[in-house]
């Protein structure tokens, strides 16, 4: 066993670092200087703006993007259908909700990232 010049703590002889303060133990000097203030972790991801984009994920899911009857002109309906209905015929645009699900997520955890708690 070898102890730790700087906590006094017990090692084993296979550690070459305390595991207790983290400096060597065989006491030569260190490439980085620890006894300066050890850097600060970042602040944890925003968990208002998360719950906002699982709000809006669910949203966008329960009324996803329309496009006309392939028998119409092609024209997106979008979220036009809240307030009228879209026709019968009209199909669910699964390559817009795919973007539209994609774009909300990664603004999410930007915004998340980016307004996290310090």
């Amino acid at each position: 066993m070898q102890t730790c010049h700087f906590c006094d703590r017990l090692q084993a002889e296979i550690n070459r670092f305390c595991v207790e303060c983290g400096r060597r133990l065989d006491g030569t000097a260190e490439r980085t200087s620890i006894s300066g203030p050890r850097a600060t972790p970042p602040g944890q991801l925003n968990l208002s703006i998360l719950y906002g984009m699982v709000a809006a994920l669910i949203l966008a899911l329960l009324f996803p993007p329309w496009e006309t009857p392939p028998s119409q002109a092609p024209e997106f309906l979008g979220m036009h259908f809240i307030l009228s209905a879209p026709a019968p015929e009209a199909v669910v645009s699964r390559m817009l909700l795919t973007i539209e699900l994609v774009t909300i997520a990664i603004a999410g955890m930007y915004g998340a990232f980016l307004f996290r708690t310090k």
